[in-house]
């Protein structure tokens, strides 16, 4: 597990994401990045960090993907955190069985690095409304 920074900041804010992913070049973003390849990590990152994102490759070591996504939903801090399936999985039904287990979305492998970062601003856009809707501003 590790935290990484590998590209300047993107224009807007920088969002703070968990990639489990066992395959690094999938886990660049112009993000704060937090990293893990297992389930067993995904659950220390989850315990210390606020998330705005998670990026989940659905068979990883350790239960996969439906391993992660039984952690988030028992915890009521999470229940928002949107999940973003990654994954090589792309059969007839492999989507709509993802989306059906907790996914909010679904991206195939290989990632397309030309379209990836503007899906992943995509699936942060609903959080970043949800955000400014809970702001209170005094003055």
């Amino acid at each position: 597990m590790a935290k990484t920074e590998e590209f300047p900041p993107a224009a807007s804010k920088r969002a703070r994401i968990l990639i489990v992913e066992d395959n690094p070049l999938n886990r660049l973003l112009r993000h704060e990045v937090f990293e893990a390849s297992t389930v067993a990590e995904a659950k220390v990152v989850l315990d210390a960090e606020k998330l705005d994102l998670l990026l989940l490759d659905v068979q990883i070591p350790g239960g996969g993907a439906e391993a992660v996504i039984r952690e988030v939903r028992k915890r009521a801090e999470l229940v928002s955190l949107p999940m973003v399936a990654v994954t090589s999985l792309a059969m007839p039904g492999d989507r709509e069985r993802l989306l059906g287990i907790g996914f909010q979305g679904y991206l195939s492998k290989p990632i397309d690095t030309r379209t990836f970062g503007a899906a992943i601003e995509a699936f942060l856009e609903p959080a970043r409304e949800v955000k400014k809707k809970h702001v209170r501003r005094y003055g």
